[in-house]
């Protein structure tokens, strides 16, 4: 989940929950050709923070420096246009993007079907065509790892037995965020989530309306 903020001529600031969240937002304005300015590590506060700060943020965002939000659904009994409505209350201002992954930032991830399944060295078969459907993508990303047959994968992104609370393995985000920035194709993934390729599209806009 994360923040960041945007348009062409202007540098993002990035408010993000996690390693991976950054490594995603980063990768989708660098197709933009957008460079984060300002990163903001929001760990531990996770979408409260976010919804908090949506308000004002979106006030905030009538001119440079604008500003981009993300986060994710996380629950099938919400939708986008409601979340996003929900947290700002108020029209949202032409520099102000507030992007919502559904469900999670794995659904994005698995949305790249071929590089995942060669990353984690299993069939393609195993990977659903339709990413943004999965109620649990996190869990069932996690799953598919247990299948790996990398060793070594399988102790960064599958949590140990004795880990009871755990829902990832210690090295989740930065192993998933490296497969991000080396592998992860933009393109591939948006064309399976359409989640993702309405957010690709709104920066689009933007880009197009700047220019």
């Amino acid at each position: 989940m994360l923040n960041v903020q945007l348009i062409v001529p202007y540098f993002p600031i990035v408010l993000y929950k996690v390693e991976l969240s950054d490594a995603v937002s980063t990768k989708i304005l660098r197709y933009f050709g957008i460079e984060i300015n300002v990163r903001i590590p929001n760990t531990y506060q996770g979408n409260t923070y976010l919804q908090r700060r949506a308000t004002e943020l979106n006030r905030s965002a009538k001119g440079p420096p604008y500003v981009f939000m993300f986060t994710d659904l996380d629950s099938p009994k919400s939708c986008a246009p409601e979340l996003i409505q929900s947290w700002v209350k108020a029209p949202i201002n032409p520099g102000f993007f507030l992007r919502v992954a559904v469900m999670e930032i794995e659904s994005w991830i698995i949305a790249d079907r071929d590089a995942l399944a060669a990353f984690l060295s299993i069939p393609v078969g195993r990977i659903p065509s339709a990413p943004d459907d999965i109620l649990q993508p996190k869990e069932f990303l996690v799953s598919l790892a247990r299948g790996s047959k990398k060793k070594s994968l399988r102790d960064q992104l599958v949590p140990s037995k004795s880990a009871v609370t755990a829902r990832v393995g210690p090295e989740y985000n930065s192993r998933l965020s490296e497969f991000v920035r080396d592998d992860w194709n933009l393109e591939r993934a948006a064309a399976a989530s359409p989640s993702l390729e309405r957010t690709l599209n709104r920066i689009r806009h933007a880009k197009s309306a700047s220019a």
